[in-house]
């Protein structure tokens, strides 16, 4: 992390929260609790905060926060294991926050279901902004009519979709992921478009939208490995396909190299 200012120095008051959401936060390190939690209470959040995996579940249980920064080093319980059990209970959107550079961590935060991660050292202001954003895409939308084709439907209002009228157990991200491919068939979007479009970022690592097209192909698609319904645009990114019709073989590949 950056080093830590004054809680009063979090930024411009627009950045305040108006809902009064309230932020759990999970870090071993006080330090690193106090500052994020001095930054986002002074952001206008009600914060908790638990210094181990079970005092965060106890505090889940309690007090049912809408958003979870969650630190994956812990001790006796790491950040993978309370994800998972987070998710258990219900859809709480999950921040990770990892301290290690290696990328294979970052993903398998993304695989149990964080819809988003900030890598230590990283800017409290950064992380503010990206709670905000989180949150913002987790209330339900108004006015908006369900999606539906090839037997999915994502309804916005309700945050609820189903696949031949079975509901999908789905992340936010995927969730939001599914309702865009859905609103845009037969387009390719390249990994970047969907990181603005769908995360709402100009920049971020582009391996969480593989995760996450890889997740949701995981829950829509017949074969995942031989997906119909997300299709992967060799040199592009992906496109929905609403027919569901196989491809030819060497006309799709993977983008992510």
């Amino acid at each position: 992390m950056e080093q830590p200012h004054s809680p009063t120095d979090a930024g411009p008051a627009q950045h305040r929260t108006t809902g009064a959401e309230r932020v759990l936060v999970v870090d071993d390190d006080p330090t690193v609790a106090e500052v994020v939690a001095g930054y986002l209470d002074r952001a206008g959040y009600v914060v908790d905060r638990a210094g181990d995996g079970p005092a965060a579940l106890a505090s889940a249980a309690e007090h049912h926060p809408d958003l979870v920064v969650l630190d994956l080093m812990l001790p006796g319980m790491d950040g993978l294991e309370v994800c998972g059990r987070l998710r258990g209970r219900g859809p709480v959107p999950v921040i990770m926050l990892t301290a290690r550079g290696d990328e294979d961590d970052r993903i398998l935060g993304l695989e149990v279901g964080a819809d988003d991660y900030v890598t230590k050292p990283f800017s409290p202001r950064e992380l503010v902004l990206r709670v905000g954003s989180v949150l913002r895409r987790a209330q339900p939308g108004t006015g908006t009519k369900t999606l539906a084709a090839a037997g999915l439907t994502a309804d916005p209002a309700a945050r609820r979709a189903t696949k031949n009228g079975a509901e999908l157990a789905l992340t936010l991200r995927e969730f939001d992921l599914l309702s865009f491919f859905l609103s845009h068939p037969g387009r390719a979007y390249g990994r970047e478009d969907l990181m603005r479009e769908v995360w709402g970022w100009d920049f971020g690592d582009l391996s969480t939208v593989t995760v996450h097209v890889r997740r949701l192909r995981g829950k829509v698609e017949d074969d995942p490995a031989r997906p119909r319904l997300i299709q992967t645009v060799w040199g592009v990114g992906y496109r929905f396909d609403a027919t569901g019709a196989p491809t030819p073989d060497g006309a799709l590949a993977p983008p992510e190299n």
